[in-house]
């Protein structure tokens, strides 16, 4: 089976630091893959490369099968790559409808009927527990409730690849297992690239772990691998969770 997804020589520099150094990195079809590591390994910065965000000081990407190095987010988006922040980005104003509804407009010029944008927001909304909530004010949602926002918001732009960073950072522990259901229902349809500090949702539900430590792959594993690994542990985990 040919990546999905897949850098080579990966690298960004800010100024002196190297925050991604160097990462060849292939993610296959369907797997829910995620990124771990300490502060600072790099996580963010490397998802954000692949996103389209930032741009590399060296190195290429290529999904499924095309160079996207150069190309910028929204082209991005509109090959099928959505990513949530790790800080909440959610319009405050607006209702969790419209916050849902702005990235579906894209598809108004694909020939979608608002009937059918409508329909896909709710069914975004009612997949991560927020229908009944759809015409509150997204400043007055949880902050838990906001993350699963941003998770609604990519949803609806049927992503091929979904990057999700710290998405269950604020849910309570009820939240956490719905989310997890949530992703294992993405992953039929799509391929997951998750950063999270929560252990024992990242063995719950990562098919492979990739694990950061300065800004370079230290492991690449199955959860039972990664789990007994000492270079792992000494440098992120501690003890084996």
């Amino acid at each position: 089976m040919t990546p999905l997804l897949t850098t080579k020589g990966l690298s960004r520099n800010f100024g002196g630091l190297r925050a991604v150094d160097n990462v060849d990195f292939a993610l296959m079809p369907g797997e829910i893959r995620a990124v771990i590591g300490p502060n600072g390994a790099g996580k963010t910065t490397f998802v954000s490369l692949v996103s389209g965000r930032i741009q590399p000081s060296s190195g290429m990407i290529v999904f499924d099968g095309a160079d996207i190095t150069s190309q910028p987010a929204y082209v991005r988006v509109r090959q099928g790559i959505a990513y949530t922040f790790q800080i909440t980005s959610v319009f405050a104003n607006l209702s969790a409808y419209d916050n849902v509804a702005l990235p579906v407009q894209r598809t108004l010029s694909d020939g979608r009927s608002k009937g059918a944008v409508r329909a896909g927001v709710m069914s975004a909304l009612d997949r991560t527990g927020l229908a009944d909530r759809a015409l509150m004010p997204a400043g007055q949602l949880s902050y838990g409730h906001q993350r699963l926002l941003e998770v609604a918001m990519g949803l609806a732009l049927e992503p091929r690849l979904l990057i999700l960073d710290e998405p269950t950072q604020g849910l309570a522990d009820s939240e956490i297992d719905n989310f997890i259901t949530l992703v294992r229902e993405i992953a039929k349809n799509a391929t997951v690239l998750l950063i999270e500090h929560n252990m024992p949702v990242v063995m719950q539900l990562a098919d492979r772990i990739t694990v950061f430590n300065a800004g370079k792959i230290l492991a690449e594993g199955t959860p039972e691998a990664i789990r007994e690994n000492a270079a792992v542990q000494e440098a992120y985990l501690g003890t084996a969770p």
